[in-house]
């Protein structure tokens, strides 16, 4: 859960860095935590929710729709708190099989105790939202308060659990220190999610998680054939003398699970500020096939990292690194996510700081990723998403930065995150393919869209970019790497770019302008 309840004196203090930068999204001044989804009937409608916030209220649950890829955004919702001095966190959605779309959050106010997981349906592709369904709330579990980081899957296999809804929780850490034991919930949706199950919780005896992770955070998914995995954090010594991540596997909607040891660790991750998460993801082209993504210190720095299952989470490999930059640069890497298309080829994605100075998290960073093929065992060489290296700022201390999302379909990449390359933090978004070539890029809490022109195009020589409130320009080619960049000290209208050096064919010109970002294509004769 996050601590979204914004001291309105730590806010002021914020404001000269966001004034020069008006979010011109209803205002907003925040906006992190993005979660990105996609109709898997429709590679063009997406829905994105995050948490934003309006100056003198609680953070909201905000929700952008595109219905052609990415190429626009419809105007913000924002979903109503059931409670006036409530906020909100924590978002995720997913699609049903029918296009119905959901949303799992938190509503909740730790100053009067109180608040639950809510889920919220959307029956015209994300426009509208219906009235809020209860999950489970602050005493349900009288003393644990297990509310917080809800993360939802839906059945999509077509089988007997058909359209089922699941959701997970745990306990939070903004209600004071919890005594233990401490463990990770389920629930469960039959019947499109107008009502829930009682909550359960997922650990069992001889799988317990324990009374030393107060926060045991289960991720979890569905497979083709109707099963549903999580994955949570475990150390009790009467157990194992290791920490260990567990799977909870349940092929009848919970009535029954079955446990296995996912991975033992014995190290820890030293830097408090590093997004720590992890995540498990189902290949929807086989069953059998999940994969488990985590960050460890394994060669001294913080590295990604994935183990597989052929076995549905019987059995799993060795570890391989994701990430390729030197090993043991004394580089941090975080802010994890993955995702499978239809026919088994995975991306993986992070917060990258290759670039930066150190292994420390208040350093510089972009946003990276891989590929494999699902013809293949080995990742792509990594390459870069965000369009540039942002400088870290301390906005980025705080709650509501814990994870980017994106999403892999028919070889396309999306992806949605937060950064303050203006100086607070916004919601990006990036369509990509998978060998790196740019697709779209937008700021989805802007509605501005600069005019930029391109002249001559195509170019033997150089190529003038003509536009309002020029900062920058940003040169790529095919695969997504940088060729060269140009920095304006103050905002111009016309910048040129030399192409006499370079070798015939495609190019991408990223512009940073008083009014966004735009990507377009150039072309090298």
């Amino acid at each position: 859960m996050k601590a979204f309840l914004i001291i309105i004196s730590l806010l002021f203090a914020f404001l000269n860095s966001f004034g020069q930068n008006q979010n011109v999204s209803n205002g907003n001044i925040f906006d992190g935590e993005p979660y990105l989804s996609i109709n898997p009937s429709n590679p063009q409608h997406m829905v994105v929710a995050w948490m934003g916030y309006l100056p003198f209220t609680n953070v909201f649950i905000k929700t952008k729709v595109s219905f052609d890829a990415g190429q626009s955004w419809s105007t913000v919702n924002n979903i109503p708190h059931t409670n006036l001095a409530n906020g909100s966190a924590d978002p995720s959605i997913e699609f049903d099989n029918l296009g119905n779309v959901f949303i799992a959050y938190i509503d909740y106010s730790s100053s009067i105790d109180s608040g639950a997981v809510y889920v919220v349906k959307s029956t015209d592709g994300g426009l509208n939202w219906g009235t809020p369904v209860e999950i489970i709330n602050a005493h349900s579990d009288i003393g644990k308060y297990p509310i917080d980081r809800p993360w939802i899957s839906i059945d999509r296999s077509g089988g007997v659990n058909n359209g089922n809804i699941y959701i997970t929780t745990m306990p939070p850490n903004v209600f004071g220190p919890l005594l233990p034991p401490y463990h990770p919930y389920f629930m469960v949706s039959t019947n499109s999610g107008s009502s829930f199950s009682p909550w359960q919780y997922l650990d069992t005896t001889n799988w317990l998680s324990g009374n030393l992770i107060p926060q045991p955070m289960p991720t979890n998914c569905v497979t083709s054939n109707g099963t549903f995995h999580a994955i949570y954090p475990s150390y009790l010594v009467s157990q194992s003398l290791y920490a260990r991540y567990i799977i909870a596997s349940t092929s009848d909607a919970g009535n029954s699970f079955t446990y296995h040891t996912v991975l033992n660790s014995s190290s820890g991750i030293s830097d408090s500020l590093a997004k720590k998460g992890y995540l498990l993801r189902s290949n929807p082209a086989d069953a059998n096939h999940l994969a488990f993504f985590y960050l460890d210190l394994t060669y001294g720095d913080l590295d990604v990292f994935m183990k597989e299952s052929f076995d549905e989470g019987v059995n799993w490999t060795n570890a391989t690194r994701i990430n390729d930059d030197p090993i043991a640069n004394n580089r941090m890497q975080d802010l994890l996510w993955a995702d499978f298309d239809a026919d088994g080829d995975l991306v993986v994605s992070w917060r990258d700081r290759r670039n930066g100075t150190d292994s420390t998290y208040t350093t510089s960073s972009e946003i990276w990723g891989a590929y494999r093929s699902k013809d293949s065992t080995n990742f792509s060489s990594n390459f870069q998403i965000s369009d540039n290296i942002t400088p870290y700022d301390t906005i980025l201390s705080f709650a509501g930065n814990d994870f980017m999302c994106i999403k892999l379909i028919d070889d396309t990449l999306s992806a949605a995150w937060g950064d303050t390359r203006n100086g607070k933090l916004n919601i990006w978004f990036q369509r990509m393919s998978v060998n790196g070539t740019i697709l779209s890029i937008s700021q989805i809490s802007s509605e501005n869209i600069p005019d930029i022109k391109i002249y001559p195009n195509p170019s033997v020589s150089s190529i003038t970019v003509e536009g309002e409130g020029i900062m920058k320009t940003v040169l790529l080619n095919q695969n997504g790497k940088v060729v060269s960049t140009h920095q304006n000290n103050s905002a111009s209208e016309n910048v040129m770019i030399d192409l006499g050096h370079l070798s015939s064919g495609i190019y991408f010109v990223q512009v940073t302008s008083s009014n966004g970002i735009i990507t377009k294509k150039c072309i090298k004769q």
